[in-house]
């Protein structure tokens, strides 16, 4: 019975987290928005940015501390497919894009 109900507390704390998560998703995002019409040379749409890629990373199975593009960056030195697709398409934005984050 003590299994059960443990269970059922783990699951109703991750539901809180989600649904804080999702609202703190939505006031980041907007407020990114803003940043970009307003104040697209501030640090905070930065900020916001690399945030967002750092729960894109972790949510594909990255370490949550790492952004996709550092991490893409490791893994386009061993060949990796996506990881190289990614890397051209950043370098199209902003040259050695990847190689230049990789620790972020």
């Amino acid at each position: 019975m003590n299994t059960l109900i443990a269970s059922l507390k783990r699951r109703l704390l991750l539901l809180v987290f989600l649904l804080l998560g999702v609202g703190g998703a939505m006031l980041a995002a907007t407020w990114m928005l803003v940043c970009i019409v307003f104040a697209p040379h501030g640090t905070r749409p930065w900020h916001i940015a690399i945030a967002f890629d750092q729960l894109a990373n972790a949510t594909t199975g990255g370490n949550e501390d790492e952004t996709i593009s550092s991490r893409a960056g490791r893994l386009q030195r061993e060949g990796r497919g996506w990881a190289c697709v990614l890397c051209r398409l950043l370098d199209w934005l902003q040259k050695d894009y990847c190689k230049h984050s990789i620790g972020v």
